[in-house]
């Protein structure tokens, strides 16, 4: 049952978190600087939070394309809430006023590549389980 939880509302619900102001001072926050580091270069390289939201969000859609790939009973329903993270995200992304950012535009959009790259990896694994006897 908990491999059919669709890993990509991690990234909404931090989001949602960090607009309410539990993480600063809401959404001017993502600008906040978690890291940064000198480079040999000479360059200052800084990582802030919104980027830290985008670099989990891309690491948790690896592990869903993954999980994709398992075919059982679960792999319907997962494929299901999946979609329905992603309606939210667009949802959140037309109706309230601090979801209009660029970095809520790419998790949304990193949701809307979960969906269909996990119903493109099941019908291409589903495919491979089928043999019709030729």
């Amino acid at each position: 049952m908990l491999a059919a939880i669709p890993l990509m509302i991690v990234p909404l619900i931090a989001y949602n978190l960090v607009m309410v102001g539990l993480f600063g001072a809401g959404v001017a926050g993502l600008g906040s600087t978690v890291t940064s580091l000198s480079m040999m270069s000479g360059a200052v390289w800084t990582m802030s939070l919104g980027d830290l939201l985008i670099v989990v969000a891309l690491v948790l859609l690896f592990v869903e394309v993954v999980k994709a790939t398992r075919t059982g009973r679960w792999s319907v329903l997962d494929h299901m809430l999946s979609m329905f993270v992603f309606v939210a995200f667009l949802v959140e992304f037309l109706l309230v006023r601090d979801a209009a950012t660029q970095v809520f535009f790419i998790l949304m959009a990193i949701a809307f590549i979960d969906v269909i790259a996990g119903f493109t990896v099941a019908i291409r694994s589903a495919g491979r389980d089928v043999s019709i006897g030729l």
